[in-house]
């Protein structure tokens, strides 16, 4: 006699067909998973991975998990309710530098020191740090200025004939912004 399994709507499915499918559906989950960890997920085991992710608009940029930002201040200190909207790009308890992904200058990565101890990843001895309203990688909405100072873009590579990046790489600088 054949067993047979009742799906979710109450139609009854043969055990083989209903074991190959569940095979089918864990095996493409997992398959998703390892997409979502290696495109999208930054932080290792062992702390923070800085990379590096192409734009049409800017150029090359920096992410960590999603885009990073440098800031220019203002006379309004970044505190709290700042930290909150513009997270520190920081290294976890133990970790002493963030790790080098694709395409970045090892030699510009660095920390500063922050409250309680902690370590801020820094580029070109400028701290970075994350905008709460960018949810993916490569996502760029925190170009800006506010109270607490001008919000840029780190760009390693300025984009051929695109749009003018907020902050660059090169020496001098380019299009007004911060050069590193």
């Amino acid at each position: 006699m054949e067993h047979r399994m009742k799906s979710l709507y109450g139609h009854r499915i043969p055990r083989g067909k209903a074991a190959a499918t569940g095979l089918t559906v864990g095996a493409l989950l997992a398959t998703m998973g390892v997409v979502a960890a290696s495109g999208a997920d930054s932080h290792t085991s062992t702390g923070v991975a800085i990379s590096t992710l192409k734009t049409s608009t800017y150029g090359t940029i920096l992410v960590s998990r999603t885009t990073v930002y440098t800031l220019k201040p203002s006379k309004v200190a970044c505190a709290a309710s700042c930290l909150k909207a513009w997270p520190e790009v920081l290294l976890p308890t133990g970790v002493t530098k963030a790790t080098v992904g694709h395409g970045v200058n090892a030699a510009k990565l660095g920390t500063v020191k922050r409250a309680g101890g902690r370590l801020q990843v820094t580029y070109g001895g400028k701290a970075i740090y994350w905008f709460s309203k960018d949810t993916t990688p490569g996502q760029i909405k925190g170009v800006l200025s506010d109270k607490w100072g001008k919000w840029s873009v780190v760009v390693t590579i300025k984009a051929a004939g695109g749009g003018t990046p907020t902050t660059t790489t090169t020496a001098g600088g380019g299009g007004g912004g911060i050069g590193f």
